[in-house]
């Protein structure tokens, strides 16, 4: 039985869809249940990621979302899937967004020739969803300040850095099943 179908977003870099966030994945799969569907597309020119490429494969995947999906991302990936899902929305309802360890464009954090400053996120996010924000302390790749700037960008989000996790929160998703979880 499928009770609730999710989308998981990857991050970037040369064989990350197979080689590292499909840990990320299985972690989250094994964590939530067989009551949980989780789709997990391979995105285009992962190891030289584009807004425009990577946008045009995440509408095509909102296409196929019900009401109540939940969304989740991580690293590259959650910082586009962010920007795509304020610019161009699925016309599906998201039951939440989740997003673990991701840059922040703008003031403060990356730039990006492609994707546009972030400042304005919590107005241009679909009103109403529940937005979840994870950064690992020991995290090498992505300064913690980042989820910080998130923080401040949508003011709304629930904010949790966890200790002694790295960029990818050590290939354990617990604490974002058991948030995905607790909407019911």
């Amino acid at each position: 039985m499928k009770w609730r179908d999710g989308e998981a977003g990857q991050g970037a870099g040369e064989g990350v869809h197979d080689r590292w966030d499909n840990k990320l994945v299985a972690s989250l799969e094994r964590e939530l249940g067989e009551n949980y569907a989780v789709r997990y597309p391979h995105m285009p020119c992962e190891d030289n990621p584009r807004y425009a490429a990577w946008k045009a494969t995440l509408v095509s995947e909102f296409a196929a979302l019900e009401d109540g999906s939940i969304l989740v991302g991580h690293s590259v990936g959650g910082t586009i899937l962010t920007h795509v899902l304020a610019e161009q929305p699925p016309k599906v309802r998201p039951a939440g967004l989740f997003i673990i360890a991701a840059p922040f464009i703008g003031e403060g954090g990356w730039p990006s020739d492609d994707i546009d400053d972030g400042k304005d996120l919590s107005q241009r996010l679909p009103p109403g969803i529940p937005v979840h924000l994870y950064h690992g302390a020991a995290d090498a790749e992505v300064p913690t300040a980042h989820v910080h700037l998130y923080a401040k960008a949508i003011p709304h989000a629930v904010v949790q850095t966890l200790e002694d996790r790295d960029h990818q929160l050590n290939n354990d998703l617990s604490e974002v099943a058991r948030d995905i979880r607790s909407l019911g």
